[in-house]
C-alpha cells in the first residue's frame, strides 16, 4: 500500500541519477507468477539492468529475496531495452510492460563437462537410469532383466536385483527414496529396498502384458504415512493401484481401448493414463472413479509431463532448507496459486497443454514437430516445456500459454529423452546418434556436446541437488558426467 510506495520513492532520486535522468522511459508493472501486481506502475529507464530492477522489486516488496524477471518468455539477463527489443512486434505501446518476477532457484547448476565414470555391469542395453529424490542415490534397469543400484560415492556399483525374468522397460523412485519400483516385459512388478538389494515381498502380478508405466503416490497427498500406493500402466489396457505394503491390487482403472502408456499421479491427487486409444484420462484413486477423458490427439498419445512433477519427485527434500520434513509445506512453496497444467505428446507429431483438474477443452495445441514425440517436460518451476522428438530436435514452448519459443537443432538423429536441471537454465538430451548434450536454456544454444557413448543414448536424468547427469543406452555402460 502506501508504506511501500513511500518506500519506494525515497528510492526514485537514487534510481534517476543511478539509472540516467529521465531520457528514454518505460511505463512497466511488476506482477508476480500469480499475476498480482507489486505496487503501481512505474517509469524506469529502458537502460535499467537486472541489478537496478532487483533494487526496485525489493523495495516495492520490502524483501531481501533475489529475483529473476521475465517479459513474456523471455528472461531479462541485461537490461530492459535489450529484452525489449527482442519482441518488438509482440509488444503493444499503449499498455505497461508486465514484468513477471520470481524467486530465483536456490542453487545454481553448473553445465557437466566430463565423463567422471563409466561403469559396466549391464549385459544388456540400460534402458532407465533414475537419481532418487535428492540425488544421493542412482537405479538403473536393463534388458538383461536386472535392476542395480550404484553407489554414487565411489561411483560404483552397489547392488544387483535379479527377480524380472524379462526386460525391465521402466523404474521409479518412491520419493522418500524407501523404495524403487521396476516394472518388466512380463507384466510384473517389483519393490526393491534400496539400501540392501532386497525385494520386498513377492511381486505385484496382475497385468496381462508388459508395464509402461509406474507412478507413486504423491507423499504430500498421502493420509496415512504408514501405507503407500503406487500406480502402473499396461500395455494390456489398465491401471492398477496397488497397496505396497501389503503386497495387494486394490483397484483396477478400465476403460482404455488400448494399451497406456503413461499414468501420472498428480500434486491434486489424481490419476492421468495416456494411452493408444487417443485419450487421456482423468481418475479419482480413492474410489476408482473416472472423472474426465481429455481427447484431440489423432495418434496414440506417447507421453505426458505435469507442471508439479518435479515438486512431486523430491517430496519433503527443500534444496533451500535441507531441514524441512513436511512435504505438503514443500509442494505449496515450490507451486505457489498456479495451478497444475498437463501436457501430453503423441504420434500425430503434437503437443496439447491441458487445464485437466477443471476442464475437458485443451489450453493450447503446439505444432511444429515433423515426427513424432517421444517425451515432455515441464522445467522444475513449471514456467517452461521441452518437447524431444524423431525429427531430431528438441523444441521448447512456453508452461502457461504453450505458445513456440525456440527449437534445438543439433543432433543428428532421434531424441530419446531430455531432463531439465533443477534451476530450470540448462537441459540435458540423449540421442539415437550416440551423444548427450547440454543446452543453455537463457540463450537456447548448445553449450556442450558430450560424445563418448559407442551407439544409441535411450536414457538420461539430472540428479535433483544439480550435481551429476547419468546417461545410457544401446552400449550397455553407464556414464556419469559432472562440471
Amino acid at each position: 500500500g502506501s508504506f511501500k510506495l513511500s518506500y519506494y520513492n525515497e528510492y526514485k532520486s537514487y534510481l534517476s541519477s543511478m539509472l540516467g535522468g529521465d531520457d528514454c522511459k518505460v511505463l512497466v508493472k511488476f506482477v508476480d507468477t500469480k499475476g498480482e501486481v507489486a505496487g503501481s506502475q512505474l517509469e524506469l529507464p529502458r537502460n535499467a539492468n537486472l541489478a537496478q530492477l532487483q533494487v526496485v522489486v525489493n523495495a516495492l516488496l520490502e524483501s531481501e529475496e533475489k529475483y529473476q524477471f521475465h517479459i513474456n518468455e523471455f528472461e531479462i539477463t541485461e537490461s530492459l531495452g535489450r529484452t525489449l527489443d527482442l519482441q518488438k512486434d509482440a509488444l503493444s505501446t499503449e499498455k505497461a510492460v508486465e514484468i513477471v518476477y520470481e524467486e530465483q532457484a536456490v542453487f545454481k547448476v553448473r553445465a557437466v563437462t566430463r565423463c567422471t565414470s563409466t561403469l559396466h555391469g549391464h549385459g544388456e542395453a540400460i534402458i532407465n537410469a533414475a537419481f532418487n529424490h535428492n540425488g544421493t542415490h542412482l537405479a538403473t534397469g536393463s534388458g538383461d532383466s536386472t535392476v542395480r543400484f550404484w553407489d554414487l560415492t565411489t561411483e560404483t556399483p552397489h547392488h544387483t536385483c535379479k527377480a524380472h525374468r524379462q526386460w525391465v522397460l521402466v523404474i521409479s523412485w518412491h520419493p522418500t527414496s524407501l523404495y524403487l519400483a521396476s516394472g518388466c516385459k512380463k507384466g510384473d512388478i517389483c519393490v526393491w529396498d534400496p539400501k540392501t538389494g532386497q525385494q520386498k515381498g513377492r511381486a505385484l502380478t496382475g497385468h496381462k502384458k508388459w508395464i509402461s508405466s509406474l507412478a507413486w503416490r504423491p507423499l504430500h497427498c498421502a493420509r496415512d504415512p504408514a501405507k503407500c500406493y503406487l500406480a502402473s500402466g499396461s500395455k494390456d489396457g489398465a491401471i492398477k493401484i496397488w497397496d505396497v505394503v501389503l503386497g495387494q491390487c486394490t483397484k483396477t482403472l478400465t476403460s482404455h481401448t488400448q494399451g497406456v502408456t503413461c499414468v501420472k499421479w498428480s500434486g491434486e491427487d489424481l490419476i492421468y493414463s495416456s494411452s493408444q486409444d487417443r485419450t487421456i484420462k482423468v481418475w479419482r484413486p480413492s474410489d476408482g472413479v473416472l472423472c474426465r477423458t481429455l481427447q484431440g490427439h489423432g495418434h496414440w498419445v506417447n507421453t505426458m509431463a505435469l507442471s508439479t512433477d518435479y515438486i512431486c519427485r523430491i517430496g519433503s527434500w527443500d534444496p533451500a532448507n535441507p531441514g524441512e520434513t513436511d512435504a505438503a509445506k514443500v509442494y505449496q512453496k515450490y507451486k505457489g496459486q498456479s495451478e497444475e497444467r498437463l501436457v501430453s505428446g503423441s504420434d500425430d507429431f503434437t503437443l496439447f497443454l491441458w487445464n485437466p483438474s477443471k476442464q475437458t477443452k485443451p489450453l493450447a495445441r503446439m505444432t511444429g514437430h515433423q515426427q513424432l514425440i517421444n517425451q515432455v517436460c515441464f522445467s522444475p518451476n513449471g514456467r517452461t516445456i521441452a518437447s524431444a522428438s524423431f525429427d531430431k530436435s528438441v523444441k521448447v514452448w512456453d508452461g502457461r500459454t504453450g505458445k513456440f519459443i525456440s527449437t534445438l537443432r543439433g543432433h543428428v538423429k532421434a531424441v530419446y529423452q531430455i531432463c531439465w536441471s533443477s534451476d530450470n537454465k540448462l537441459l540435458v538430451s540423449g540421442s539415437s546418434d550416440s551423444t548427450v548434450k547440454v543446452w543453455c536454456m537463457r540463450t537456447f544454444a548448445l553449450l556442450q556436446d558430450l560424445p563418448g557413448h559407442a551407439d544409441e543414448v535411450f536414457t538420461v536424468d539430472w540428479s535433483p541437488d544439480g550435481s551429476r547427469v547419468v546417461s545410457g543406452g544401446k552400449d550397455k555402460v553407464l556414464k556419469l558426467w559432472r562440471s
